[in-house]
């Protein structure tokens, strides 16, 4: 590792900060309903979706009325998705005439990006439809995404509201964050993409002579569209099976740096909407401070474990290739470690080179970050709400320790928020252990392991803690298209994503409803 490899990470990290706060300021703006420049074009647009749909944007909803709103939203939009998949074979624009996946991947693909995990037990090119990748995949992910922002909003306005029974209006924030957030950054992010290389068009497959003279299939796509709302809701499905690492979806360094900009923007941007949001500037700043401490040092055993390689392998004279194994050359070491820490710290399953061939040290950081729940920045929305959770059980174990009432921000912690917030810790961490048992002692769950012994166990373990973090990376040794891992990981996905959003909304349900403490 060289001066220039930390100087790449330090000017990332101030390009990242440089355009988030703005940003936040921003959706401030926006979720607050205040004037911005782009009302325009997207009011009339937000009156047209709410006259058609006969919602009243301004009628306001208590916690559990915005619950049912979000449980609602997604079970429709698990029916619309397993259906799309289910029939994928008789719907238009398919020009590879692919036909309708079994209903145990289709289940867990429709989990999948409902839940904004994207996991992919299947090869994008070779399963999915232009018409099921645009209208069934890439619409999830705008809307699973704008899911996770309203969530982050309701909890927001609970610690700022006070004597309140209500927490705001699901369907105006699914609208607001939809149309004045994720569309236009998604279009400029796409067009960027575009110019680099990033494939757009809906054209078949192109058969192509080698110079060897033997035959080649070169899948084509509207990628570029897809690829920009992956990244930027924190998403990670890849078009195809190489992911980020495809030269078609991630050609050029300056495309790679627009990946993982975009993962970051929005979830970072969020730590200065929630301290103007709530008044309380400095604790964004604190919260942002919190989770760029640990991005740091996780990145920094990444970065420094992968450099180094293969410590046995290195005796032999041959360190530089095993450095670079599972790692793209157009990136190299030092950019595959940074993708790697990021999309694993926001909750996104994109991938530019194989976790599976890092290093014990360089893999087990991915493995963590997925394991403390993705609140190190995190998946948009979901992050930083899920840092508030252990917010809210710092203060009040400080609070126990110094002999004072627990609160924050003027309102008491008491036994059901704290309650609550246990069980939006433990109960994610309790399926990833019983999922991974249950994987490792039935035929149908070691049936799908193809590396034997620890390392098989680790793609195990890697596999259900990516779906309960909502995730989508994986080790890639374990052959996950099977009845029992479509199930077993659907399952994990969906009780990973709405058992945090319920204690959540619960939460704030109750904070609104408190006065402020003097």
């Amino acid at each position: 590792m060289t001066s220039i490899n930390i100087l790449e990470i330090v000017l990332f990290v101030a390009l990242v900060l440089v355009l988030a706060a703005p940003l936040g300021l921003y959706l401030k703006r926006i979720f607050n309903r205040e004037k911005t420049f782009l009302d325009p074009v997207f009011l009339p647009i937000e009156r047209l979706i709410f006259k058609a749909t006969g919602v009243d944007p301004e009628q306001e909803m208590g916690w559990k009325e915005y619950a049912l709103s979000v449980m609602a939203f997604n079970f429709i939009g698990i029916l619309f998705l397993f259906v799309i998949l289910l029939a994928q074979g008789a719907l238009p624009l398919n020009p590879q005439e692919l036909g309708g996946l079994s209903w145990h991947l289709a289940f867990n693909t429709a989990a999948s990006f409902i839940t904004n995990t994207n996991w992919q037990s299947y090869v994008g090119e070779a399963t999915m439809s232009y018409l099921s990748q645009m209208l069934g995949l890439a619409t999830q992910n705008f809307l699973s995404a704008a899911t996770g922002i309203s969530v982050m909003l309701a909890l927001t306005r609970g610690l700022t509201r006070k004597s309140s029974s209500t927490i705001g209006n699901f369907w105006s924030d699914l609208t607001r964050s939809t149309l004045w957030v994720l569309l236009p950054l998604a279009l400029i992010i796409a067009l960027l993409m575009v110019s680099q290389g990033v494939v757009q068009n809906f054209s078949p497959s192109v058969t192509a002579e080698t110079l060897e003279g033997s035959q080649q299939v070169i899948s084509m796509g509207p990628v570029a569209s897809q690829e920009a709302i992956k990244e930027l809701g924190t998403n990670g499905g890849g078009f195809f099976n190489a992911n980020s690492a495809h030269p078609f979806e991630n050609p050029t360094p300056f495309s790679n740096l627009l990946q993982m900009l975009s993962i970051l923007l929005i979830p970072v941007a969020l730590t200065f909407t929630y301290g103007r949001m709530t008044g309380r500037i400095r604790q964004g700043y604190v919260i942002l401070g919190a989770m760029m401490i640990l991005f740091l040092a996780g990145l920094a055993v990444n970065v420094a474990s992968e450099h180094q390689g293969n410590p046995q392998i290195a005796a032999l004279g041959v360190a530089s290739p095993t450095a670079m194994e599972g790692k793209e050359v157009r990136f190299g070491i030092t950019e595959s470690s940074l993708f790697s820490t990021i999309t694993t710290d926001t909750s996104t399953g994109a991938v530019n080179s194989m976790h599976d061939s890092f290093t014990p040290l360089g893999g087990l950081v991915p493995m963590v970050n997925m394991m403390l729940g993705e609140v190190i920045f995190g998946g948009v929305g979901c992050g930083l709400y899920g840092i508030l959770i252990f917010v809210i059980l710092t203060v009040f174990i400080v609070g126990l320790m110094v002999g004072r009432t627990p609160e924050y921000l003027g309102k008491k912690i008491e036994s059901f928020e704290i309650k609550m917030a246990i069980m939006a810790v433990l109960i994610p961490s309790a399926v990833i252990l019983l999922f991974t048992a249950l994987a490792v002692v039935t035929e149908q769950g070691k049936a799908g392991i193809l590396n034997p012994g620890a390392h098989g166990f680790s793609e195990i373990l890697y596999a259900f803690s990516s779906a309960a973090g909502n995730n989508g990376s994986a080790f890639a040794g374990l052959s996950a298209d099977s009845t029992f891992y479509n199930i077993s990981l659907g399952l994990v996905m969906l009780i990973g994503r709405f058992w945090m959003m319920l204690p959540v909304l619960a939460i704030a349900g109750s904070l609104a409803g408190k006065k402020l403490v003097p």
